[in-house]
């Protein structure tokens, strides 16, 4: 039985989380031959002042500040 813990910043959407999950437990019925019912995902969703990406910060790094915002607007 495939548990697969997945780690996304806040603001995904439910149907977002939806497919992303359709398309993970295809993929390990595809790849690891286990039984769709058996695939069970956990989804965490992270705040960006609570990760860091190369030492920085993801709410305080401006590469990122697109995507953080986006997240926020529910975009």
């Amino acid at each position: 039985m495939p548990n697969i813990t997945v780690e996304l910043l806040k603001g995904r959407s439910l149907e977002q989380r939806r497919a992303f999950a359709q398309a993970v437990a295809d993929s390990a019925v595809e790849l690891l031959g286990a039984r769709r019912q058996d695939v069970r995902m956990v989804f965490t969703e992270i705040t960006p002042d609570i990760v860091a990406n190369g030492g920085v910060l993801a709410s305080e790094d401006q590469s990122r500040a697109a995507v953080v915002a986006g997240l926020a607007d529910g975009a």
